[in-house]
């Protein structure tokens, strides 16, 4: 009775179809697992798919005989449904839903691109625990690289649950190649994280010096909160500068190195030599050097120029990173604040500076 009916739907598709081309007869029939016989025609199949075309051009003992091509292993509804879809070029939610897998299948088998894409995404929106791994193995089977990612990701992002599924027992005991695939990808990906936060760490710290930079420049041409130049009056607002985030570190910096016994004693602490590397690397940037009002600015240009150091080199991509890092942080910001920071970088000269 089942069969009878699965028969009735497919001639039910085909026969409307049929009536719509003003199509001949069935001249083919497909055959499936469960006996069911679905009439079709040779020119439609020909034109969906040049595997069945291939299939059906084979030449044969009876020119006068029914051609039936046998499609097996897949539910009898599948074939049913991929038979319409070839058709009319159509696949519902609720075919996708029962049969997506077999489908899938039978589109790779026999050349269906359109249905095989359809099949790939409507496949991957409904991947669970339980089905990834059979959908993995299926994926690498019908060359299907975005549904094999996919798979891969699930897996990688739930290994504990996936270890208790029936599919994973079964590729450990059948399949030890994509086992092997598995934990590569896993491994991978965890390097990858990896690799991502530290370039992530790396660059926000390009960004702090970038800003530490800027506040240089702010610092020593219009003065913030305590500290800046001889000829600017203090900021009568005493709270923390708004206006960069490393500001007050780099002011506690500067007094710490206007007034640090060690340096004047022709030593320095690390405090001091971290302050004489935010100099030397404002000076590596600074493209205005006969107005910036920075200390040491000039000299630190004519030092590098004279004399070769021997970490030229690291000093010269730690100059080209933080510039980089610069330039992309003011790309993302908008326009408007984007020309604020221009106006807020122009340079005056400056001989000497005071503390509060």
């Amino acid at each position: 009775m089942e069969g009878n009916n699965h028969n009735s739907t497919s001639s039910a598709v085909i026969s409307a179809t049929s009536f719509a081309l003003h199509l001949p007869e069935p001249d083919v029939q497909i055959v499936t697992s469960g006996g069911l016989r679905i009439p079709t025609h040779s020119s439609i199949l020909a034109m969906a798919s040049p595997v069945l075309e291939n299939i059906i051009e084979r030449p044969r003992k009876h020119r006068s005989s029914v051609r039936v091509i046998p499609i097996l292993g897949v539910p009898s509804d599948a074939v049913s449904a991929f038979v319409g879809y070839l058709y009319s070029s159509r696949c519902t939610e609720e075919q996708m839903e029962k049969y997506g897998i077999h489908l899938l299948a039978l589109s790779h088998v026999y050349s269906v691109p359109q249905l095989k894409q359809r099949c790939t995404r409507g496949v991957s929106q409904r991947l669970t625990i339980e089905n990834v791994v059979d959908v993995l193995q299926l994926a690498r089977l019908c060359d299907a690289p975005d549904l094999y990612l996919k798979c891969m990701k699930l897996v990688s992002a739930n290994f504990k649950a996936v270890e208790q599924t029936e599919g994973w027992k079964f590729i450990q005991g059948h399949d030890p190649w994509l086992e092997l695939e598995i934990l590569q990808f896993m491994d991978e990906a965890e390097s990858r994280k990896k690799r991502t936060r530290r370039l992530k760490e790396e660059q926000s710290l390009y960004l702090q010096l970038s800003e530490a930079m800027e506040c240089l420049e702010h610092i020593y041409t219009e003065g913030c909160t305590n500290v800046g130049p001889y000829d600017v009056e203090p900021a009568k607002r005493m709270g923390p500068c708004n206006k960069y985030t490393t500001c007050q570190g780099v002011q506690l910096l500067i007094k710490h190195f206007a007034l640090c016994k060690r340096r004047a004693n022709g030593g320095g602490c690390s405090r001091c030599k971290r302050m004489w590397q935010l100099l030397r690397l404002h000076s590596s940037i600074c493209d205005q050097l006969e107005s910036c009002r920075v200390p040491l600015c000039r000299q630190f240009k004519l030092k590098a120029q004279q004399q070769k150091m021997c970490d030229a080199a690291k000093w010269k991509l730690l100059v080209r990173r933080v510039v980089s890092a610069k330039a992309m942080s003011s790309l993302s910001l908008p326009k408007r604040k984007r020309e604020e920071l221009r106006e807020t970088m122009g340079c005056h000269v400056l001989k000497t500076f005071r503390f509060c």
